[in-house]
């Protein structure tokens, strides 16, 4: 079936998902965060009677001036309380008159860009990406493979609380059906596959896989196996309740001990829904997105493809990567937190490479979301047209900062401007810092937690100074 690529400049589809109320008619969010909605399975978002009624309102957006049934493809990853979720989704759909496509388990990007090959009205993943299998989301995708605009997510949730404005139920030979896409994971392989040059092979590549347990268990393996690489494979045996547990990108240290007693050239760690990828070069040394972004901007820059001569990332990305980028006349932009929002300012901006330090790296070129295999895929290009280990290349891409980031749990979430304690603190340490460091505090998108991350000269510095802002929270918030 013939695709279609995702432009980075492309605007926003003509379709009610995509379109954007007048601002002052979009209520508050309160289900979505900065990456879909996201809580403990069956309890408060994340029931089956939430799931069902967001269903039928994003089936009732996308059917709006529409002469055919939606079609809405749905995936999701490997925790227990995705076939809840899923059926009930489904549920959802089928009562307004929606065509369901299900997928299974497969990552996110999968499903972003079955939405744009398979003409369908939109995209649901339904996914908690790295958090503990206990906890599940739900992320959409409209029919252009982009994430929704924080008002197109409003108007869902208007419609999920005043279910009055959907009208009537179907009912008859109205209401809709759901089908099941047998070959989902195929599809998926081949277009990860050929974001890969095709003049090149990874004959002769040793690369060990870590896929968390999750959506990527089955294509991550034989996309790099397909290519010519030899692939040892962990975390690929889920039992619905062993998602991220321990393994993938936020826990290296097994595949790190793989990739040495294997004597691989990379190590390739993705998170539970695979839009996320951090990797380990041949000494067993991590290299986060930040890094990755570097070594591929300078490429990118060289061949004449980087666009605009500027890269996207978010206001976490090292001070380092933003140096880097500078010392070779490529621009930093910066943004939110939240791989959604770097996609934005990508086209807005017509830049093609984005990412997050966590992992997230955006190709728009090949995709138009986060995909932790295209990413490892465009370094492992890299290494074999370059010849050089990846440590190497890693090492002369960037110099970082030293960075710390405290993850700070209090008794409840306060406005941060109403925090007068912290807030003094925080204008004291910028000063301090001036030109040589950044600090940043912000509440989480997707856990209760507050974030504080600071950058300085040395680790002894910025410890010593994110203690203080940490000391400074907690009299505003006393446990």
């Amino acid at each position: 079936m013939p695709t279609r690529k995702p432009a980075a400049a492309k605007k926003a589809s003509s379709t009610k998902l995509n379109a954007s109320p007048a601002p002052a008619l979009v209520p508050e969010r309160h289900l979505f965060g900065t990456d879909g909605i996201r809580g403990l399975a069956n309890e408060g978002a994340m029931t089956p009677e939430s799931a069902l009624a967001l269903g039928r309102a994003v089936t009732f957006l996308v059917g709006q001036g529409k002469n055919h049934a939606p079609r809405i493809v749905i995936g999701k990853d490997t925790r227990l309380s995705g076939y809840m979720i899923e059926t009930a989704i489904a549920s959802g759909i089928c009562s307004m008159g929606g065509r369901v496509i299900l997928c299974g388990p497969v990552p996110t990007p999968a499903i972003a860009h079955l939405t744009v090959s398979m003409r369908a009205d939109a995209g649901i993943v339904i996914s908690a990406s790295h958090n503990a299998f206990q906890d599940n989301g739900v992320k959409i995708f409209g029919s252009d493979g982009f994430k929704l605009a924080d008002e197109t997510e409003a108007a869902i949730e208007e419609l999920m609380r005043n279910p009055a404005g959907l009208g009537a139920r179907r009912t008859g030979p109205s209401i809709g059906k759901a089908e099941t896409l047998e070959d989902s994971r195929g599809r998926y392989v081949v277009f990860a596959k050929n974001t890969f040059p095709r003049e090149l092979t990874l004959d002769g590549i040793r690369v060990v896989v870590d896929a968390a347990h999750g959506a990527a268990y089955k294509v991550a393996p034989m996309v790099f196996s397909e290519l010519g690489a030899q692939v040892t494979a962990i975390g690929v045996k889920p039992n619905g309740t062993n998602i991220n547990a321990g393994v993938g990108a936020l826990h290296p240290d097994n595949l790190r001990a793989e990739v040495v007693k294997r004597g691989a050239h990379l190590g390739i760690a993705l998170d539970g829904d695979a839009d996320r990828v951090i990797l380990v070069d041949e000494t067993g040394q991590v290299i986060d997105g930040d890094v990755v972004m570097a070594m591929c901007a300078e490429k990118m820059r060289l061949a004449g493809e980087l666009r605009n001569n500027l890269v996207v990332a978010t206001v976490m990305s090292n001070l380092g990567l933003e140096r880097a980028l500078k010392a070779k006349g490529i621009e930093l932009v910066r943004t939110n937190v939240g791989d959604r929002y770097v996609v934005e300012a990508m086209r807005q901006r017509g830049a093609n490479l984005g990412g997050e330090q966590s992992g997230h790296l955006v190709f728009l070129d090949h995709a138009s979301t986060g995909d932790g295999i295209v990413g490892a895929l465009q370094v492992l290009a890299l290494l074999v047209r370059t010849g050089k280990p990846v440590s190497e290349l890693a090492r002369g891409a960037m110099q970082r900062v030293p960075q710390l980031l405290e993850n700070l749990t209090l008794k409840e979430r306060r406005p941060l401007e109403s925090m007068t304690n912290l807030a003094r603190e925080t204008d004291r340490v910028k000063k301090k810092l001036g030109a040589e460091g950044r600090v940043l505090v912000r509440w989480s998108g997707t856990e209760p937690k507050l974030r504080i991350m600071v950058e300085g000269p040395t680790e002894e510095l910025i410890k010593q100074l994110a203690s203080q802002l940490a000391e400074a929270a907690r009299k505003d918030i006393p446990s």
